[in-house]
């Protein structure tokens, strides 16, 4: 699974492991296009790619398109992302004999080609920004009555506002902050994935307020090399619009 930004990961948060099916000998990678729709009629999507190195270093890159329903009605923010993750300790997989989690570090360069359209009108402070962030993630084998389990817990430092799609920073917070993410998943089979993502955002602007995100996802693996994912998400307040739920389906091919 491919997250938003770029990241191997869930939907919404980067996990520790690394992109593609690379050993540490060998160079892995995925390639991934999603795309989300709100109840406001907000549309996302997002394409890009990602190359793992040696099972040690992620470096990603993509970019999403966020088209602004009636809010501004025919226009759409350009976010680009490029992506760099370190695995620091363990093996979220192999190492099964020990409790220690994989834990990497990575960062986040986000530039918003639409700023001075939307965002800055709202307050935000800067078209550019990097996100950091620490990542845990556990495979528990058998955990949940024989179901293996996949538990991941994040913290980000982070003056994003939704994600980076309005901007960074705002008038009313200018500076970073550290915020949690976790999940949670069940492998129902070799073939499906179950799930769920909490990620805690910024309220930098004045102008509207904004929530944390949470979404409820599967997974179907109909080949090893290939995965599609289907969640419903709520996003919070989305600039004008309160209570923007709505659905994502994301593809991904791996190497």
């Amino acid at each position: 699974v491919t997250q938003i930004e770029g990241a191997a990961g869930g939907g919404l948060m980067p996990w520790a492991v690394i992109s593609g099916y690379g050993t540490d000998k060998q160079i892995g990678g995925s390639l991934f296009y999603t795309h989300a729709a709100t109840r406001g009629d907000f549309k996302l999507d997002t394409t890009g790619v990602s190359l793992g190195f040696f099972n040690r270093v992620e470096v990603s890159a993509s970019q999403a398109r966020f088209g602004l329903s009636d809010t501004v009605p025919g226009e759409q923010i350009r976010l680009n992302t490029l992506g760099i993750k370190l695995r620091v300790l363990g093996d979220a997989v192999y190492e099964q004999d020990s409790w220690l989690p994989q834990v990497s570090v990575g960062a986040q360069y986000k530039y918003n080609e639409d700023f001075n359209f939307v965002p800055k009108a709202l307050g935000a402070s800067d078209r550019s920004g990097v996100d950091y962030y620490v990542a845990t993630s556990k495979l528990f084998l058998g955990a949940i009555n024989g179901y293996n389990l996949l538990l991941n817990a994040n913290l980000h430092v982070t003056k994003a506002n939704q994600f980076g799609i309005l901007g960074f920073g705002g008038d009313k917070h200018d500076s970073y902050r550290i915020l949690p993410a976790v999940s949670a998943a069940v492998m129902l089979s070799d073939n499906w994935l179950i799930g769920t993502e909490f990620r805690d955002k910024p309220n930098n602007l004045s102008a509207y307020k904004e929530n944390s995100a949470h979404d409820i996802f599967m997974t179907w693996f109909p080949h090893r090399n290939v995965s599609i994912t289907g969640a419903y998400v709520d996003l919070g307040r989305i600039a004008n619009k309160d209570n923007q739920t709505g659905w994502y389906i994301s593809g991904q091919i791996n190497y």
